[in-house]
Parts: C-alpha cells; sequence; structure tokens
C-alpha cells in the first residue's frame, strides 16, 4: 500500500500498522450474491464498473476484472490487502475499482455487491472515515441501496446490517504474544463485540504477531458514534496494554530480549533459505527491538518487508514463477539486501 500521509508519522505508529474504514452496500432491487444468478453478478458488475469509472470519487480510478487476470495478480492484490481472500477465491462475476495511490478500493462482488474501503497507515481512523463517506455520499447519488427505514442499510451477514461499516486497526501485539496475555485481549474483545483475525482478515491466521481487530457490529448506533468509541476507547487501551507488556519484557530481563531481537537481525542478514512464516516471525522480532530502541532499523523498512516477503511480491520482484525451493532462496536474498545496511 501506497501513502500519501504527511511525513508526521502517527506516533502510535509502534503498535499500529495501518487503519482501515470498511463500508457494506447493497443494491436495491437485485438479489444477494448468495440467491443471484450469474447472469445478475454480472449485471452488478457492468452497472458498479459504470458508477465508479465515472464517479469523482478519486483522482485516479483503475479497475481491474478479476475475472480476467490470474490467480498470481489476484494475490499480489491480496498480499497488499486491497481485496479480500474471498474475493480472490471467488468463481463469481467479479471486479475492484482501485486508486492510484492505493488508499481506496471497492470491491464489487465479495460479500456484499459493494465493500467500500479505505486505508491508511498507522492509526489514521479519521482520515479513512473521511475518505469512505465521501465516496458513499457520491456513490449513493447514482445507486439506490437497499435500505430500510428500521434497520438501516441491508446486508449478506447480519453484523452488517445497519450502517455497514467497519472500523479495523492492524497492529504488532509481540509484548502481548511473549507474556502470554493474547488471551486476556481475546477475551476482552468478546465482550466488546469486536472480531480480533489474523494479517489477511477473516478466516487468516495472525502472522508476525500481527493481528486486525474492528468492530462487530453496526446496528443500533451511527457512524459517528462507533467511531468515536473505536478511536477513542479501544485502539486507546489495546495501545497502552501492548506497551505495557512491551516493558515488562524490557524490565523481566534486558539481556533476553536482545538477545531475541539481535539474533533475529543476524539470522535475516546471513540466511541463505527463508519460509514466510519464518521472515514474518524474525522481522517483528526485530520490529519489537526498534521499537524499545535496543536497535536501529528503519520501521518503515521492517513494515514494507512484512509485504515484500509474500509469496506473490516475491515473484513479482523476480518477474517470474517460483518453486517452493526458489521461493526460498529468493526470499532470503531479498531480506538480506534490504538489511545488508542497517546498525
Amino acid at each position: 500500500m501506497t501513502d500519501q500521509t504527511p511525513s508526521t508519522e502517527s506516533i502510535d505508529r509502534d503498535v499500529v500498522l495501518s487503519s482501515r474504514v470498511r463500508l457494506a452496500r447493497n443494491l436495491s432491487g437485485q438479489p444477494f450474491l448468495n440467491r443471484a444468478s450469474e447472469t445478475q453478478c454480472a449485471q452488478i458488475v457492468r452497472t458498479t464498473q459504470n458508477v465508479l469509472l465515472n464517479a469523482s470519487i478519486a483522482e485516479k480510478i483503475i479497475w481491474i476484472d478479476l475475472d480476467e487476470i490470474n490467480a498470481h495478480d489476484r494475490n499480489l492484490l491480496v498480499e497488499r490487502h486491497l481485496i479480500s481472500r474471498n474475493l480472490a477465491e471467488s468463481t463469481l462475476h467479479r471486479g475492484v475499482a482501485i486508486s492510484g495511490d492505493e488508499q481506496l478500493s471497492v470491491m464489487v462482488n465479495e460479500e456484499d455487491h459493494l465493500r467500500i474501503q479505505a486505508l491508511r497507515r498507522g492509526s489514521n481512523i479519521e482520515a479513512a472515515f473521511q475518505q469512505v463517506k465521501s465516496t458513499d455520499i457520491q456513490l449513493e447519488h447514482q445507486l439506490d441501496f437497499a435500505f430500510n427505514e428500521r434497520l438501516g442499510y441491508l446486508a449478506v451477514c447480519p453484523t452488517n446490517v445497519g450502517t455497514g461499516i467497519r472500523f479495523s486497526i492492524m497492529v504488532h501485539l509481540p509484548g502481548l504474544r511473549i507474556t502470554n496475555e493474547l488471551g486476556k485481549v481475546r477475551r476482552a474483545a468478546k465482550e466488546l463485540h469486536l472480531a480480533v483475525r489474523g494479517y489477511y482478515g477473516e478466516g487468516s491466521e495472525s502472522s508476525g504477531n500481527i493481528f486486525q481487530i474492528s468492530n462487530q457490529v453496526t446496528l443500533g448506533s451511527t457512524e459517528e458514534d462507533l467511531r468515536d468509541v473505536f478511536t477513542e476507547r479501544i485502539v486507546p487501551s489495546l495501545i497502552d496494554y501492548e506497551r505495557s507488556a512491551r516493558q515488562v519484557l524490557l524490565k523481566r530481563n534486558p539481556t533476553l530480549l536482545d538477545d531475541r531481537v539481535h539474533r533475529a537481525l543476524n539470522i535475516l542478514r546471513s540466511a541463505r533459505l527463508l519460509k514466510v512464516e519464518e521472515a514474518m516471525k524474525l522481522v517483528s522480532r526485530v520490529r519489537l527491538g526498534v521499537c524499545l530502541e535496543r536497535l536501529e532499523v528503519p520501521i518503515q523498512l521492517l513494515d514494507d518487508l512484512f509485504i515484500q516477503v509474500q509469496p506473490a511480491h516475491l515473484r513479482q520482484h523476480v518477474n517470474c514463477a517460483l518453486n517452493a525451493d526458489e521461493e526460498l532462496e529468493i526470499r532470503a536474498s531479498l531480506v538480506r539486501e534490504v538489511l545488508k545496511d542497517t546498525v
């Protein structure tokens, strides 16, 4: 994901890697996708594609027909968090509109007819919220969305009925993982009606101690109320909890912490073969060391590595298909090159 955010980055960047706001919308007069025919799915794509390309929702919009690109290119979009794994693997007619800066994407025929999402680096829910809200208003001038006076916007999943909005953050939680506090986080999240998911969202596992946290219920509150609870209560509490866990690690045994993070950096600098999970785990440890000022490595370089070591990005890097053994070697070579000049 590229970003046009000013250089004054979020002070919460040590914990929050990125922020996302997503809206679920369905077209009035068309069945939900789980009941739609192939012809109806194709019609939804044609209708929304025309509107998305002609609406002024971003300075530049690129339309990608996901039926016409190969699995590698779809996986590339998944790894950049521009489309979901569900959309990439769907057999329905589907597509996506993406802004030139990759801060906005509109998925067509995912679970709902439209999934509008805005992405930002760091803790920046408000900027993403304003972009999604503006996009929704513009699209609603040209598309008739399914709406009920009592329930609000209608969606396939009951948890999306109402505002249809999801606020989420991608967070790095190595402190809570190492101190075995993640169980408490999951229990608290359940009580607060939050979803805790893995690196690629629903149905995925955590990788590199990275999790996605989002609100789970959108009915009965306004978009602004949901935003305020998420940004003023949920996000600060989670950040404080992770930072406290990191300080526990630092005070408990600083030598063990230093050994863990320096060992991880040296393995990354010298390894000749790396699996994606191992790379993510080691980069996560180095990032922890950087955030606790035990190492001097640019944090953006590490955040970019989380994406660069993914399989589709590796293939793009060498511009050819890779077998399993070649992938391990190319990943290690890429990581060594990126980290060679770091202290």
